[in-house]
């Protein structure tokens, strides 16, 4: 196998983020409605955007269960940190989502409203799964909205966006690759929101340490049992609604606790970023209630065959989580609406 260092040889190219908007408008567009996923990188991304283009939160998306309010129909939002494979919906994710981009199935434009790191630089799993994006989208969204307006980026905000993802994982698990994806955002260069983040001199790494460890803490504080602080859990394992509540009509709401719990964890994001959580801007009940069915490769070979034919079956979304695995969403027995 390849050292790393052979891999990133001449793939030193940087993001054109001038084209990226000229293709995709809608994300730096002001007053949009998304959806979200449950955890930390969607709530960042939720954050981040109400701030900073007044954007609405409007539903929840975890891949079994989705949670959108009604009278909203999904092709007038925008989802993140969720790739969707349908041409009518925008969506931005950062998941691997090729095979083999020299064999792509005949219905890969239903991307073609996605922004996707891994598709922007034709990367795929049967070449460049060690090459493939190793932060979290809030990251690369941060880059396109800083490179249109101008973004503070405290150094509190170290903590939440070293955590979101395992982002402090992967930096020092795969390093190569991480500086690679750095300079691809132009993290480095003197505008861009991402360097305070990932060029601070301040922290040492004792420091920082304990900084994570106090952030962990706090975190810990909002978890209880079998569901931790950092997250929304809307569905169970096998892909039934949890924590919403039925309120007549068709309609749902989420329960009590894991609501107070979810926005304890949203205002320690804000506080730690200074992007502001605004309440009318999130919506947390009057929801109308979607479910799907999520599946993965678990007993049996993931290769170019068996990719090809879970998207004949025109899945929603996925992601391959590993060399041996893919996850994926077929819109049964509910369509998004």
């Amino acid at each position: 196998m390849p050292r790393i260092q052979e891999l990133l040889v001449g793939r030193d190219n940087r993001i054109d983020y001038t084209e990226l908007k000229r293709r995709y408008p809608w994300i730096i567009s002001e007053n949009q409605k998304c959806i979200i996923s449950p955890d930390s990188d969607g709530l960042l991304c939720g954050l981040f955007m109400s701030k900073y283009l007044n954007w609405d939160i409007v539903g929840f998306y975890d891949g079994k269960v989705m949670l959108l309010k009604d009278g909203i129909s999904s092709q007038d939002c925008i989802f993140l940190d969720m790739e969707i494979f349908r041409v009518n919906i925008k969506s931005m994710g950062h998941h691997m989502l090729r095979y083999n981009r020299n064999n792509l199935p005949s219905n890969w434009g239903n991307f073609t409203n996605c922004i996707q790191p891994n598709n922007l630089r034709n990367y795929d799993k049967y070449h460049d799964f060690r090459l493939k994006y190793p932060l979290a989208t809030i990251h690369m969204l941060m880059g396109i909205i800083g490179s249109e307006i101008d973004i503070n980026t405290p150094e509190s905000a170290i903590c939440p966006l070293f955590f979101t993802d395992g982002t402090f994982n992967v930096m020092f698990g795969y390093p190569e690759n991480v500086l690679n994806w750095l300079k691809y955002l132009r993290a480095d260069e003197e505008e861009s929101p991402l360097k305070t983040i990932f060029e601070n001199t301040h922290y040492s790494t004792f420091s920082l340490i304990v900084a994570m460890d106090n952030f962990f803490r706090r975190r810990d504080q909002i978890s209880i049992s079998k569901e931790r602080g950092d997250r929304l859990r809307i569905s169970t394992t096998d892909g039934e609604p949890f924590n919403i509540i039925s309120i007549g009509g068709n309609k749902y709401k989420l329960n009590d606790s894991a609501k107070s719990r979810i926005i304890r964890f949203i205002n320690l994001l804000s506080e730690l970023t200074t992007w502001e959580y605004l309440p009318n801007k999130w919506c947390w009940d009057n929801f109308r209630l979607f479910k799907f069915t999520k599946r993965d490769f678990n007993g049996r070979s993931l290769n170019g065959s068996s990719y090809n034919e879970v998207l004949s079956q025109n899945p929603l979304s996925w992601a391959i989580t590993s060399n041996i695995n893919m996850e994926y969403t077929l819109e049964t027995p509910d369509r998004l609406p």
